[in-house]
């Protein structure tokens, strides 16, 4: 095993969840592992999707300066794994096989084109394995 692992979206938003202080600290701990350790990866799905949230729906939304500073420090040493054809046809094959949801089957492309180990996320069932890669929920 190599180590590395993957994390999704819920991760980076629950960070800034001021009502659940004990997934925030969570969230929190991961993130900083994920740049610390350089094990740590995410997909530009990962990015895209926490900026959406981020920007709109934030109880306090980010200010495009305060995305732009959290692009520079957070998501730019992570970001690992590229949209691209292969990505996709990877993504039909596991949403067929597995039954997923397009977006779930996108991340479980991007942690196996990543070479990970572990996907962080509470959108899968944990424990549940995808051709050698095991979901954590981290905030179980």
């Amino acid at each position: 095993m190599n180590g590395r692992f993957l994390l999704d979206t819920n991760v980076f938003v629950y960070s800034f969840d001021r009502s659940a202080p004990a997934k925030a600290r969570k969230a929190t701990e991961l993130i900083r592992r994920a740049v610390a350790s350089g094990k740590g990866i995410v997909s530009y799905q990962v990015a895209q999707e926490f900026f959406n949230v981020a920007l709109r729906r934030f109880a306090r939304p980010m200010t495009v300066a305060e995305a732009e500073q959290y692009l520079a420090t957070v998501f730019r040493p992570l970001i690992a794994v590229h949209s691209s054809q292969a990505l996709y046809a990877e993504g039909l094959r596991l949403s067929e096989r597995y039954r997923l949801s397009w977006c779930d089957a996108l991340i479980v492309a991007a942690v196996i084109e990543g070479q990970c180990n572990l996907l962080y996320t509470e959108d899968l069932q944990h424990g549940q394995r995808f051709e050698g890669v095991r979901v954590e929920n981290p905030f179980r």
